[in-house]
């Protein structure tokens, strides 16, 4: 089995084709306070992004790949259902982010926590980070739920460090050490 596959999902690098399923989930405003998005993305600062995904993880200090569910039987086609990222990639002190989106229709199936697995696995193993973190609003029970059932820990808490329109929102900050 391939180190980016799971039994229900695979990760993949971005293709020129996936410029729409980014245009579509970029914008997405209800997604922008979690990914500190203030603009939207145009198709063609998208397509720029996905030509220059090509650099790797030690150029470009980041990784996104696709989530994909795979098909039913031969016939049936693989469906995109979100991005996983590292993000702020270290390598001397062997650390980056991570962050993950899973579409809204295919959340609550435990595909998020198929990909998070695979991608812990990926680094620890294949990139030999030492760590990994996230940051996480407080009131995410969800991912906060997610990370911690993948032995994330919480190792703080930023005060009013998200600004919403509703006031300020505090951030959890986690991280996941490797044991390896």
């Amino acid at each position: 089995m391939n180190i980016l596959e799971g039994e229900n999902i695979f990760l993949r690098p971005l293709e020129p084709d996936d410029v729409d399923l980014l245009y579509k989930w970029e914008n997405n405003s209800e997604v922008w306070q979690i990914s500190s998005t203030l603009v939207p993305f145009s198709r063609h600062i998208l397509q720029k992004y996905i030509e220059n995904s090509t650099q790797d993880i030690y150029t470009a200090k980041q990784l996104r790949l696709i989530i994909d569910l795979k098909g039913i039987d031969s016939k049936t086609k693989s469906k995109s259902i979100g991005t996983i990222d590292l993000f702020d990639f270290d390598a001397y002190h062997l650390r980056a982010g991570i962050g993950i989106l899973i579409i809204e229709e295919d959340r609550n199936k435990g595909y998020a926590d198929e990909a998070l697995k695979i991608l812990i696995n990926y680094s620890f193993t294949y990139l030999h980070l030492n760590q990994l973190y996230c940051n996480i609003e407080t009131d995410n029970k969800v991912s906060i739920k997610l990370f911690k059932n993948n032995n994330f820990r919480i190792a703080g808490e930023k005060i009013n460090w998200v600004k919403t329109h509703n006031g300020w929102k505090n951030e959890y900050f986690m991280q996941l050490i490797n044991s390896k």
